[in-house]
């Protein structure tokens, strides 16, 4: 039809290469499909301008999946600046199955200035094939390999029975990893990856062949999540938890796209929280619920980048351009005096050790206009956009000199000349690597090690969390009620779970609960302490809120530990749980830890927490960048990780001294200065790595009693611990390395049976008693006897009976090392070391012998809590 009527099209994206945007500029396209970010580099140059400026109408598709990030607002300002260039407003039509609220999707679309939109909402609810796959073997908290081995094979049972299966997972390694064991199980011709790490070549390919049905199956990241057409799909399967109600909804949408057909999904758990999840998301999609969409509030280095952007173009009066800007709904409220600080920002640059930097614009104040400096636009072009640089190396095949894909700058770091990796499904041999490139040769199938991308785990969605509460929350009752024969039966009934499934989690809730007492929830979070078997002691928060809030409750506590104890401990988060692992001498009562923060100064804890984590300074350099202080590409090359992570400290250390200063040449905490980027920065961390507010929200429900707190402290970690006990190093909060955890000494049960659980927070009088036995003291001559009186405290008649100790107990008298003295019905053999603590106990008992005092009577207090230390440290536990 476009051909007949003589419509043009084009496609515009990163990939597009220089003939098709040359042909392009010389005959402009009737409709365009791009990317934000391309649009944004095109309204930034003259050709592009020239071009758009006739724009009558913008269809963004799938708008929720730019709308709760910083690409969203970047999108929102590009909007604005192409309305203010046309003669007349264009029509903007977003489009998108899983948005919510619509109302605020409509505002972030239009702008302030079209308060009449019409929203068509024809509702998200249809009718889905959708069950759980649970492997015969039980999951636990790590699958172990032979449950690996049963999922694959149920995979390729699946990709058989169907013409095409799209396998979503979460991580570029796994989709690797399940590619490569599928191509095993149904020839390598028949599957492979796709993912952001490949060439765009190897993408574009791997759609094609799924669409024209050459590929039976084909192993993603989000990288296909939305939008991209590869035609019709029959099954969708996805391992593991997406994390997010609306990703799994668009996920599985890409299946069944023919009239009246029904969309099929398939879920994979790979763990037991992870099963829970999966039920916990099966049962959101059937009561209609999606996940709120949270617009970025006025980030301040997109506003950066896009000022500088248009100010290229043309000369602006600063509050017109302010004007414009305000239009976009993330920038509503923003005050006009923070636009005219980030235009001086822009205007002075900063002061570096290199010299004077990153001034992209003149501002002349008096008159209060805007003009671009030399060389600006450039800047703005070639570092367009908000998605940050992970520093991955360029993999160039050899003798062909084609780019086939990245992997990550660490990889290759560690890799050597002569090792096998794969990519896309495809074995490479390693020749050399430089800086920024990986030269290889194709392996001609030789095993391979899989590649690794280093980034951050996705938090689960707030709706989501909710919902694995709520699943906690019934299962509780109905275990306390019935057990786990009833609760089975109750998931295998309201949830349609196999019998497989509802026995396992019914197994693995029913041993958490044995073990904890409770099922802990967001209205009844757990305090669970252990210790390990070289004595170090593990902390562990059971909190269904999600990993943000969890990351914030966690760091600060963190934070609050440290200076309690004065000790750099360790610390992760996930979306249950956070762990706290201290030293053995680390003693505290479990219920005043719910009083270590409060909810009128968590933030300012918090603060003085991220300072000194490892997300500040990553943070930093994402915003530096995307504010166009730190170059990632200059000269038509791209900047090497290590000069932009040079500029970026630069840059800090102008704009915030004491964030790099020595901690203890600091007097105090150190104070944040109102710097744009690092106000930014903070921000970031806060409320997209975090979530202070909701962790403020938390504590002021525990204060006033709105959730239970319950302690728990057991002998060895419980069943829900074990998921964050195995923490991958993303969930850390400290930069610890992941060799290093004290976490790696505590020994877990891997799959527990809801009969053996409750024996876990009992001691056994019998291994008492064997301990109690094992720690008396077996001296071989006085001295050694001595010592055993100074480290006990004291020792009592019935513990020195042997004829060899009373006898070594006469020489120690004799010499004044020792005294005996007689509080009660029992002797006491006291070491003169230890004298004064008990003249403090019983000023009034004398003593048998004339042994000095070695030092100043202590307060009676004092003194009781030093003996008994001195007594159960070495006698062993005793029962209450």
């Amino acid at each position: 039809l476009a051909t007949a009527c003589d419509i043009r099209t084009a496609v515009r994206t990163g990939d597009t290469p220089s003939a098709e945007r040359n042909r392009m500029r010389r005959t402009p396209p009737h409709i365009l499909v791009t990317t934000p970010e391309s649009l944004y580099i095109l309204l930034t140059s003259d050709a592009g301008r020239e071009m758009l400026k006739s724009t009558r109408s913008v269809i963004v598709d799938e708008l929720h999946a730019v709308a709760g990030s910083k690409r969203g607002a970047h999108l929102a300002l590009t909007l604005e600046r192409l309305e203010a260039l046309c003669a007349r407003p264009p029509q903007r039509i977003g489009l998108s199955a899983t948005q919510k609220p619509v109302e605020t999707m409509a505002q972030l679309l239009t702008g302030a200035r079209h308060a009449d939109c019409e929203i068509v909402d024809t509702g998200h609810v249809r009718e889905r094939d959708l069950a759980l796959e649970v492997p015969r073997s039980p999951l636990s908290a790590v699958m172990a390999t032979e449950v690996w081995q049963e999922t694959y094979d149920r995979l390729a049972e699946l990709v058989n029975a169907h013409r095409t299966t799209l396998i979503f997972v979460n991580q570029r390694r796994q989709a690797e990893r399940v590619a490569r064991h599928l191509a095993d199980r149904i020839g390598e011709e028949n599957v492979t990856a796709h993912h952001g790490s490949l060439a765009r070549e190897h993408r574009l390919r791997a759609e094609q062949r799924l669409k024209h049905g050459q590929l039976k199956a084909l192993v993603a990241t989000a990288s296909l999540e939305l939008g991209i057409d590869i035609g019709d799909v029959d099954l969708v399967c996805q391992i593991g938890s997406p994390r997010s109600i609306n990703a799994f909804l668009q996920r599985v949408g890409r299946s069944g796209h023919a009239v009246r057909a029904k969309p099929k999904g398939r879920l994979f758990p790979i763990s037991t929280d992870d099963l829970a999840e999966c039920v916990a998301l099966l049962d959101c999609v059937q009561r209609g619920e999606l996940d709120r969409v949270e617009i970025p509030r006025q980030p301040l280095d997109v506003l950066a980048q896009q000022i500088v952007a248009e100010v290229c173009c043309r000369e602006w009066a600063l509050d017109e351009l302010y004007a414009v800007y305000k239009r976009a709904l993330p920038y509503r409220e923003l005050a006009l005096e923070r636009f005219e600080e980030i235009v001086r920002m822009l205007a002075e640059g900063y002061a570096t050790r290199r010299g004077r930097r990153g001034a992209l614009l003149h501002y002349d104040a008096v008159n209060r206009r805007l003009r671009a400096r030399r060389g600006a636009k450039l800047v703005a072009v070639t570092n367009a956009g908000t998605i940050p640089d992970q520093f991955d190396s360029d993999v160039e095949l050899v003798p062909e000199g084609v780019r086939i894909g990245t992997l990550n700058e660490d990889f290759a770091f560690e890799s050597l000349p002569g090792d096998v990796v794969q990519l896309g499904n495809t074995s490479y041999r390693i020749l050399k690597i430089e800086t920024g490139r990986v030269y290889v040769e194709d392996a001609k199938g030789l095993p391979p090690s899989m590649p690794f991308w280093l980034g951050e785990a996705p938090a689960r969605s707030a709706e989501l969390s909710r919902a694995v509460s709520r699943l906690r929350e019934r299962a509780d009752a109905v275990l306390a009620e019935g057990g786990v024969a009833a609760c089975e039966q109750w998931l295998r009934r309201e949830f349609g779970l196999s019998e497989p499934a509802a026995q396992q989690l019914a197994n693995y809730y029913g041993a958490a609960r044995a073990a904890l007492g409770v099922l802990p929830t967001q209205e009844r979070i757990v305090f669970e302490r252990f210790f390990d078997e070289v004595g170090d002691t593990h902390f562990v928060v059971h909190a269904p809120l999600g990993a943000r809030i969890n990351r914030a409750w966690g760091l600060a506590l963190r934070k609050r530990f440290c200076r309690q104890f004065n000790f750099e401990l360790q610390a992760a988060a996930l979306d249950d749980s956070l762990v706290l692992s201290l030293g053995p001498t680390h003693s505290f009562p479990l219920e005043e830890v719910k009083g270590y923060l409060n909810s009128k100064t968590a933030r300012d804890v918090l603060v003085q927490a991220v300072l000194q984590a490892p997300m500040f300074g990553t943070r930093w350099r994402w915003a530096a960048s995307i504010a166009l202080a730190v170059a990632r590409n200059r000269g038509g090359k791209r900047v090497p990780p290590q000069w932009q992570r040079s500029d970026a400290e630069d840059l800090l250390t102008h704009a915030f001294p004491d964030a790099l200063a020595c901690q203890d040449n600091l007097p105090g905490e150190r104070e944040v200065p109102d710097h744009p980027l690092v106000q930014q920065t903070l921000d970031d961390c806060l409320h997209e790595v975090m979530d202070v507010d909701g962790l403020i929200a938390l504590l002021r429900r525990i204060e006033a009693g709105d959730v239970e707190i319950v302690c728990r402290d057991l002998t060895a970690p419980s069943p829900l611990s074990e998921s964050i006990l195995n923490a991958r190093p993303y969930a850390f909060l400290d930069d610890g390395a992941a060799e290093e955890r004290r976490t790696r000494t505590v020994r877990t049960a891997g799959v527990y049976e809801p009969q053996t659980a409750a024996e876990y927070g009992r001691l056994d009088p019998g291994a008492i008693e064997q301990v109690r036995i094992e720690m008396q003291p077996a001296a071989a001559n006085a001295d050694e006897l001595h010592d055993a009186l100074v480290v006990h405290g004291f020792l009592t008649e019935a513990e020195v009976r042997e004829a060899a100790a009373v006898a070594w107990l006469g020489e120690l008298r004799q010499a004044r090392r020792a005294v005996c003295m007689q509080p009660a019905s029992e002797r006491l053999w006291v070491a003169a070391e230890r004298l004064h603590e008990m003249r403090a106990l019983f000023p009034h008992i004398k003593a048998e012998g004339d042994a000095p005092l070695l030092a100043e009577v202590p307060e009676r207090d004092a003194a009781l809590r030093e003996i008994v230390r001195s007594r159960l440290e070495a006698c062993g536990p005793v029962t209450a």
